[in-house]
């Protein structure tokens, strides 16, 4: 398989967690080549990214690794196994590669669980909303472009509106974001009462942290918590101006399932959620 310039977030989580296979067993990257009967640079690249892998031969790396957990080697595996032609490639030259990014994430989560301060989270955004907020972006975005973003994140709602067996979605927004009025009176009730239709799916569940909640855990910066097909391949996904951030360490994903259960026990139920969403949207 010839070698890829940009591997996408999901092909280096492949590599790194076979190379943790690999430490874990105490064999070099020498050895393994040797033991699997590739060119001796090839180890470092598949763990790098750099180098797509058989689901055949990830499991026999699995196996000279002394890996015992079939269901992460089949999950590994399962990664090897995915087609690179997904609807998210044809924007690749279009857009920042964190966008796509975050797209696969979503697109290959079993459960999503969000945490916003500030924007509604983006698969529950209406075209009107996502467009207000890409305008009102630093970068001075063209309309083309407003446009095609625009477009992109209503692509990515697809996981919830279309599949078949959708994630289970659950979004933990606070109040602030419900009265920051992007795109003015009209589009802010147009997309409370989105949040309102899409909380009547039985896949997703949202809950608002009212101004009243007492206290409030973490820095208030956007959360993305994806479930993977077994724990050990969780991500993390933070927003920062500069780009999605991805985390996936052991500890660090133990704390942000303790931060986002500290946020909702902060939250109203979903009924009452409701009621406050539509009280705010009969405001304006």
């Amino acid at each position: 398989m010839p070698p890829t310039s940009t591997p996408t977030v999901r092909q280096r989580r492949l590599g790194a967690e076979l190379r943790k296979l690999r430490e874990a067993a105490g064999i070099s990257t020498q050895d393994a080549s040797s033991r699997l009967g590739v060119n001796r640079t090839r180890i470092p690249n598949i763990e790098a990214g750099r180098f797509r892998i058989s689901p055949d031969r990830v499991r026999t790396l699995a196996q000279i690794y002394g890996c015992t957990d079939t269901e992460l080697t089949e999950a590994l595996a399962g990664i090897a196994q995915e087609r690179n032609n997904q609807w998210w490639e044809s924007y690749r030259p279009l857009l920042p590669p964190g966008f796509l990014d975050v797209t696969e994430l979503e697109h290959h989560a079993t459960a999503l669980r969000m945490f916003v301060m500030v924007h509604i989270p983006g698969l529950l955004q209406t075209a009107e909303h996502a467009r207000a907020v890409f305008e009102s972006s630093l970068l001075s975005l063209p309309a083309d472009e407003v446009e095609l973003r625009a477009i992109h994140r209503m692509r990515r709602q697809e996981i919830l509106t279309l599949r078949r067996n959708p994630p289970e979605y659950t979004a933990i927004i606070h109040e602030a974001a419900l009265h920051i009025q992007f795109g003015g009176p009209k589009v802010t009730r147009g997309q409370l009462n989105h949040l309102l239709d899409m909380s009547e799916r039985d896949s997703i569940s949202i809950h608002v942290i009212p101004f009243e909640a007492q206290g409030f855990a973490g820095p208030g910066q956007p959360i993305l918590y994806a479930d993977g097909p077994v724990r050990q391949l969780d991500t993390v996904q933070l927003d920062s101006f500069h780009g999605p951030t991805f985390i996936d360490s052991t500890a660090d994903l133990a704390d942000y399932r303790a931060l986002l259960d500290k946020m909702e026990a902060l939250s109203l139920p979903q009924s009452k959620t409701r009621d406050l969403i539509h009280a705010i949207a009969q405001q304006l």
